[in-house]
């Protein structure tokens, strides 16, 4: 009569023991889910912090750039610390401010040398600045807008300019349309999939009307953006292009209504249209292999030796 009741509380225990294990598989893939968040999280908070010193233009303290990337000071000062230890940032021993590090500026090195653009046009930048008053901005996309890479503010007497490190709304902005007119269509489609953020009562918002500005942009060949990210303010962009064809930056003029209409003066148009042209160039847009035939390598369309 026992052999019955042993065999059903042994059944019993293996059933606890597989309800037991479940559980502790759904914690246990909880818990690394949760460390994978934090994990993510911190990695953020890391890069947010050294993007702050970054684009400061001079040296910064825990205080500033915790406010700058909206984190506590302790959490701040911990990565700041591993920043430091690794090389990414150095602190001054009076000041107790931080600025980059040389580990920084050798990975700034061994970035891609198209980019050198930034600094080979840094000249025609200001000589277009010089000759128009208006801000001369170089913008390259990233996953999140527009991306300010290099700006020399206008001249005139209300300063306008863009903060290096800025990244500016896709929809709301000359450069964004740029990359969205002539970007791969999953960027676009990706903008249209969720809500655009209207900074003013010009921001283009509506799914099929920024459909049909993009349009116009690419039958025109360059963007504006008047009073649609900030009121008073107008930008014109005009595209740069690599040596395979693809839009990887954009060149704009900035400045306020009075200077940069909505619809922008022809020379304005033409004088952004060649700094872009310049640009493109110097990234091989256009470039072709001029050497005499008898020196030119030509791959092998058989994968053997010619």
């Amino acid at each position: 009569m026992s052999q019955p009741k042993t065999s059903q509380a042994r059944l019993n225990l293996a059933r606890r023991r597989d309800t037991f294990t479940g559980r502790e598989q759904a914690e246990g893939m909880l818990v690394a889910e949760q460390k994978e968040g934090s994990g993510v999280r911190a990695a953020d908070t890391v890069l947010a912090a050294l993007e702050a010193v970054a684009w400061a233009r001079e040296p910064i303290g825990v205080t500033q750039i915790a406010q700058a990337i909206g984190a506590t000071k302790s959490a701040v000062f911990r990565h700041l610390q591993t920043l430091m230890e690794r090389g990414y940032l150095t602190q001054d021993a009076d000041s107790n401010r931080f600025r980059l590090g040389p580990k920084a500026f050798l990975i700034g090195h061994l970035a891609p040398p198209a980019w050198d653009v930034a600094r080979i046009l840094e000249r025609p930048m200001r000589d277009l600045r010089d000759a128009t008053g208006l801000a001369t901005v170089l913008s390259t996309p990233s996953p999140r807008g527009a991306l300010v890479v290099a700006t020399f503010p206008g001249t005139h007497a209300i300063e306008i300019g863009v903060r290096p490190g800025s990244e500016l709304a896709l929809h709301a902005s000359a450069q964004g349309k740029i990359f969205l007119a002539f970007g791969p269509p999953s960027l676009t489609d990706q903008v249209l999939a969720v809500s655009r953020q209207a900074f003013t009562d010009r921001t283009i918002t509506n799914a099929a009307a920024l459909r049909e500005e993009l349009s116009r942009v690419r039958m025109r060949g360059y963007a504006v953006a008047p009073e649609e990210a900030l009121l008073g303010i107008n930008a014109l962009a005009t595209p740069l292009r690599d040596h395979r064809d693809a839009v990887v930056g954009a060149v704009a003029l900035v400045g306020s209504i009075q200077h940069l209409a909505p619809q922008p003066a022809p020379g304005l148009i033409d004088a952004v249209s060649r700094l872009a042209e310049e640009g493109s160039r110097l990234l091989g847009h256009g470039v072709t292999d001029r050497s005499p035939p008898g020196k030119r390598q030509n791959r092998p369309q058989d994968g053997t030796a010619s």
